[in-house]
Formats: C-alpha cells, structure tokens, sequence
C-alpha cells in the first residue's frame, strides 16, 4: 500500500498542467492539491497546502521555476517536468535543490507515478537526456580543471597558477574516469541513489566504485573523501 501524497503541480501552459493532473489524480494514492501558472503561484500554494511533492516547470513568466525552486525546495520535494533540456539549466536546477528532472517526451505515466512516489522517499529520477546533460556537465568541468593543471597546457617558462593542491591532482589521477564521475557527484552532495540514477547503474555497484573511490584515496568517509577531492588531505596510506 503506497503512502498518500498531495502533490502541487506547477506549470505556465494549462494544457500540461491539465495532463499532468490528470495522470496522476488517477491513482488512488495521489491527489494533486492545487495547480500553479508559475513560481510565485507555487510558493503561495505550497504554503497553503504543505505538498509531499511539487512538479515545477523551469521556463514560466512571472517567477521562473529556477527562481522559485530554491525557496519550494525548502517546502517538500521537487521533481523539474519540463521541455527545457540544456544542460546548464539541469545542473543548476540539482544544485538548487531539485530531486530529479524529468524532460517531456522522455517518460511514461507510470515512470512519472514512479518517480513522484520516489521523491517523497529521497530517492532520484532522471531521463536520458537530463542523465546525460549532468554528466557532460561533470565531464567537462574535470576535462578544465585537468587540462588547467597540466605541464603540457602551460606556456613554456609559465608557471602553474595555483600549485597549492597537490592533494587534488593526486586524488584525481588514482581513480578511473568512472569513478572521477562518481566522486564528482559524491562532492556535488548526491546519495547513492542519486548516483545510481544519474549513471543508470544499480545501487550496488554504486557501493562497489565508493568503496574502491575509498579504498584508493585513504578515506573512511563521504566528507573525508571530499575534502580529499578538494586537496584538503592526504592520499598516501
């Protein structure tokens, strides 16, 4: 027996709203509260109505979903629906606090049903094209912090700029490119299933690349193994 969940939807085009609403108020253990034409609008019912998740379109007139999202984060769990699939727009919105994105076109009813029901329990959805979009993202901020701390990158003469993190370039250079991903999104703030989401890979072998991420950089933890990550402690053992 599923818990119930009020859920807000939040949304600038009344058709997707409509259907959005009407996928979900089809199940017994969902009901959707109330209806949002942009951020503002959700924040106020949020507060009216204490939903267990709120569905929150990106682009709206008025109070944008990145702009509102940070402060309904605070309220209940966020899950972005949206066509907006730029990858900036996905990172910023999971730095913001987001619990999944979702991008139209990618899912089914029950995938959505799933994943409503899911970021009440903390636990992650992504579709394909927000999946990948993140881990471009994480791709090419370790390809920029790699090339910028390479000997062959620099000018003949020039001198590194800030050769203040051994720690981190060691750290770095220990892991595989998978679990250079994975720890990127370990120091991003994500959980297990999270990442597991993120990587489409299980749980389990999420535990596996921490345990080996670990093992590798002389960590006993999540924040030791970050500030590892961030040159803030030692790699020998």
């Amino acid at each position: 027996m599923h818990e119930h969940l009020r859920v807000i939807v939040a949304d600038d085009n009344p058709v997707v709203r409509a259907g959005l609403t009407a996928l979900l108020s089809g199940r017994e253990d969902i009901d959707v509260a109330a209806q949002a034409a942009d951020g503002r609008e959700a924040y106020e019912a949020a507060v009216r109505h204490h939903p267990d998740v709120i569905l929150l379109d990106v682009r709206m007139p008025g109070v944008d979903g990145i702009t509102a999202l940070p402060h309904l984060a605070r309220l209940a769990p966020v899950l972005m629906t949206t066509y907006s699939r730029e990858t900036h727009i996905v990172h910023e919105a999971l730095g913001l606090g987001a619990c999944g994105y979702l991008v139209h076109g990618e899912f089914t009813a029950d995938q959505l049903v799933d994943a409503v029901r899911d970021a009440k329990r903390g636990h992650a959805h992504f579709t394909h094209t927000a999946s990948n979009a993140l881990l471009a993202a994480i791709r090419s901020n370790y390809a920029a912090a790699t090339t910028a701390t390479s000997p062959a990158s620099r000018r003949p003469g020039e001198v590194a700029e800030s050769p203040s993190h051994p720690q981190a370039n060691m750290a770095h250079s220990l892991l595989s490119q998978r679990e250079v991903e994975v720890m990127d999104l370990i120091a991003s703030g994500m959980t297990n299933q999270q990442i597991a989401a993120t990587c489409f890979i299980s749980q389990k072998t999420v535990k596996n690349h921490i345990n080996r991420i670990f093992a590798k950089l002389n960590a006993e933890s999540r924040g030791q193994a970050i500030a590892i990550w961030h040159g803030g402690g030692p790699t020998h053992g």
